[in-house]
């Protein structure tokens, strides 16, 4: 939390110095003005990071709903399915393409014959997309 602040502290020090905000007839209140903008900033952070974890535990219940039969959904374990990766193993080739998102809603399908087709609606595809980013596997040097 000390390291959050600190950073904080950096961040309006960096508009106070940079943009010259306030203007120098209000900085008798400077501590006060800096003290108000980085607990903004704080809020404005945490929002996004709490709107990212919500979508991504949602992305996780849904592959864990409709995949996990098959693959192994998490960061951990083998997937059931001897022919399913896991999906930590995905990549980024896989989930950085721009078309993955849209394969999901236009029903995701492989040859592998086992494996059935799904379709997601735009959120939830996004939403299993930035799941699936958030657990992947560091690749291997070669």
């Amino acid at each position: 939390m000390a390291k959050a602040f600190a950073l904080l502290r950096i961040v309006a020090r960096a508009f106070v110095d940079i943009l010259g905000w306030p203007p120098a007839e209000e900085r008798q209140n400077s501590f006060m003005n800096r003290f108000c903008l980085a607990l903004l900033l704080a809020c404005v952070c945490d929002g996004a990071a709490s709107a990212s974890d919500h979508e991504q535990q949602h992305g996780k219940e849904l592959l864990d709903t409709l995949c996990a039969r098959c693959h192994a959904v998490g960061k951990t374990g083998s997937s059931p399915h001897s022919d399913a990766p896991p999906f930590r193993t995905f990549g980024d080739a896989k989930l950085y393409d721009q078309d993955f998102s849209q394969r999901l809603q236009s029903g995701l399908s492989t040859i592998h014959p086992d494996m059935p087709t799904f379709r997601f609606n735009r959120s939830d595809a996004e939403a299993a997309v930035n799941y699936l980013k958030a657990i992947q596997q560091p690749s291997r040097p070669k």
